[in-house]
């Protein structure tokens, strides 16, 4: 077992995809309407929603815990609707000495492909792979989904 990591999860949202990936892109404080239940509230540090180099935490609820993680927008990519955030303080970093985290949307017509990558550094052999973090974030793609069906 080895201290740096992948993981990849995909799932399929019948919303649009252009739509999701402009809420991770531009609008991650609405997700908190969408998701209260796992999305407490998202702030905006330093910089400008959307803007790489942007700093934004986030206020979860994950395992049953109250948590927070403070990111940096390291990379939006609009052509293949993708944004990744790289953890820099938090809850996290008690667990992982990196943690980047990458949302990609394929988006084709009525049946819209998100994908999410985590790569990562664990502190030790201790530390367990982030599945039930993936899964947390799984449930938040589903929760976005519902409230764009509506």
């Amino acid at each position: 077992m080895g201290l740096t990591g992948k993981l990849v999860r995909q799932v399929e949202i019948k919303s649009d995809g252009d739509v999701f990936h402009e809420l991770f892109r531009d609008k991650p404080h609405h997700i908190s309407t969408m998701s209260p239940g796992n999305i407490h509230g998202v702030d905006l540090h330093e910089g400008d929603w959307g803007h790489v180099g942007s700093v934004i935490s986030w206020n979860y609820t994950h395992d049953r815990k109250k948590k927070v993680a403070k990111e940096v927008v390291e990379a939006i990519d609009e052509e293949n609707k993708s944004a990744t955030f790289k953890v820099i303080d938090g809850d996290l970093t008690e667990l992982y000495k990196a943690f980047k985290g990458t949302v990609h949307v394929d988006a084709k017509g009525e049946n819209n492909l998100v994908t999410w990558t985590f790569e990562y550094e664990k502190k030790s052999e201790n530390v367990e792979d982030p599945n039930t973090l993936m899964d947390f974030l799984i449930n938040v793609t589903k929760d976005i989904e519902t409230h764009h069906l509506k």
